[in-house]
Order: C-alpha cells, then structure tokens, then sequence
C-alpha cells in the first residue's frame, strides 16, 4: 500500500492533499473517457425538464465510485473495517449501476431488499469494530446494541434512498453531499480519525464530477452515484459518534427527497394522503411551480443546508 512506502514520512494534511489532488484528476480523466459501457439516459417522463436529460451519459457514478475506492486503497490507512465498507460501497454501486444500465427499470421492492441486506451487513460490520456509545445533546450514551443495530439499519437505508430521490437537478445531490460530507469532517474530526481522509477523498471525486454535471450538464451519476453518496453519508455519521447530527447536516437532501418517499409510503401502504398539491421531490415544485432555474435551485438549496450546518457547529 502505497501509505505504509511512502506516505508515513508526510503529515496527515500533506497526505490529505496529494490524494484530493490525485482523486480530482483520476476521475476528471476518467469521466474524459467517456467509457462505451455507460448508458444513455432515456429522459424522465414525470420530471420537471426531464426530456432534456435525453441522450446524455447516465451511471457514471460507477466511474467516479471506482476511482475513489482506488484512491482510498492508496492512500487511506486500511483496516478490516475499511475494507469491507469499501467493499460495500462498490456492491452498492453496482446494484445502481445494474439499474442504470437496465432496459427496464429495476422493481421498488427488489431495491428495497437489496438496500436492506446491504445495511444489515454495514451494521454488523461496524458494531464488531465499534461500540454502541453515541453523544447526544452532549451527553455521551450507550444504546443497547439491538436497538442501536435497528436504528443504524434504517440511517442507512434511510440515506441511501433519500439522496437517491434528491439526484434531478444538474448539480444539486453532488453539491449538497459536498456541504454534508465537509461539514462532518470539519466537526467531528477526532472520532472520525482515518475515515476523516477518505471524506476528503470522496468530495475530490465529486468536484470532478461536478465539472461535467454543472448545468447544462453533459452526464448523470445515475443510480450508481447517488445511491453510494446516501451509503457513504450513513457511514461517516456513525462514524462521527453522532449518528442524529445526519437529521440537520442532510436536512435539505431529507426533504429534497424523503418526504416524496414519505407521501408514496403512505399513499401505498396505509391509503393516507397528504401533501396533495406539493409536487415531489422538492426542487420539482419550486421549479415547476415557484419558476426556480436549476442554477437558483442549486445554490438556494446549498446556502440553506450551509447555514443549518453552522447553526448546528454553534448549538
């Protein structure tokens, strides 16, 4: 590994630098390729401007995946836990690149179940390496393990789903996963330790792929994007040891996303409806209904989650 050659005789910061350096330019290279195997987008039939997204590159999210998981082996101190989220994230990955690159749509339930054996398997993998110790209010509480080990299967399912939903505006999931990711590795430093760096690493790779997904974009990261940042995010906040600071510092992405997966749950499930005349996801209504640009969209949702991050650094 190139960390245990090299790397050792560097500070951490120098070592964070070199690999953003290297994960921004493998994937602006990569995502350059423009790999024949990526699929074309078929365009969105019940989304605001879904047509326009007809024909571009859909799934490079498998690109930029990849290439952080490279990164990481590089120059992230590896432990059997950081393997295995590693390889977590690659099968989560590939399960939305499966639907990307599928004719027909993949079943809700079929991803469901994927997600939750997926999130089952996280969970046990970190509470074999960690406690069940959470801060609360700035109390340190340990949670029974069963129930921790329930409420961490839902954070993470929760998370990777939502974040999906929150992917159909040029720029925005990536952008906002940006503000979650840094704001965790800003304030939870410490507790993080090693998974601090692959942060960094991670947000590398989405800066690069924000330069082809800027509006107008000319690729989608698809479901094997959005679906790995939900996955990652669910990660560092258990890693952080402060598993509800998800609620604010994904707060956007949680309503940008999770309250149409809300309404549909209770739609289907229970027969209650509500949120009749709210249009689902969130930056569909206030484009469709409020006449936000993408650009407004984008910048409005990210100063919004910015400012719930600082008020939350100051509570």
């Amino acid at each position: 590994m190139l960390y245990d050659v090299i790397l050792k005789s560097l500070s951490h910061n120098q070592v964070a630098a070199i690999g953003m350096i290297c994960s921004f330019v493998l994937t602006f290279i990569t995502l350059n390729m423009r790999f024949a195997f990526l699929p074309h987008d078929k365009g969105r039939e019940f989304a605001v401007n879904g047509a326009l997204s007809k024909g571009k590159l859909r799934g490079v999210g498998i690109v930029f995946v990849i290439d952080f998981i490279a990164c990481a082996l590089l120059f992230v101190p590896l432990s059997l836990e950081m393997v295995i989220y590693l390889l977590l994230i690659f099968l989560i990955m590939m399960s939305g690149y499966l639907d990307d690159a599928s004719e027909k749509p993949w079943n809700e339930y079929k991803k469901g179940l994927i997600d939750l054996a997926i999130s089952i398997v996280t969970m046990v993998n970190f509470l074999y390496h960690n406690g069940s110790g959470i801060m609360l209010f700035g109390m340190e509480l340990t949670v029974p393990v069963p129930l921790y080990f329930i409420l961490g299967v839902a954070l993470i399912w929760v998370a990777i789903n939502v974040t999906n939903c929150s992917d159909g505006v040029d720029g925005l999931s990536a952008s906002l996963v940006i503000v979650t990711i840094m704001s965790f590795a800003y304030l939870f430093p410490e507790t993080l330790g090693i998974m601090g760096l692959s942060c960094r690493l991670f947000v590398a790779t989405l800066l690069a792929y924000l330069c082809f997904n800027a509006s107008p974009s000319s690729m989608l990261m698809g479901d094997a994007g959005s679906r790995s940042m939900g996955f990652f995010i669910a990660i560092i906040a258990m890693k952080s040891g402060h598993p509800f600071a998800y609620l604010i510092l994904s707060l956007v992405l949680i309503l940008d996303g999770g309250l149409g997966l809300l309404k549909v749950s209770l739609i289907r499930f229970c027969k209650i409806y509500i949120f009749k005349d709210i249009r689902f996801p969130v930056h569909d209504q206030v484009r469709k209904n409020m006449g936000w640009s993408d650009t407004q969209v984008v910048i409005r949702f990210v100063i919004a989650q910015i400012v719930l991050s600082v008020l939350y650094a100051i509570m």
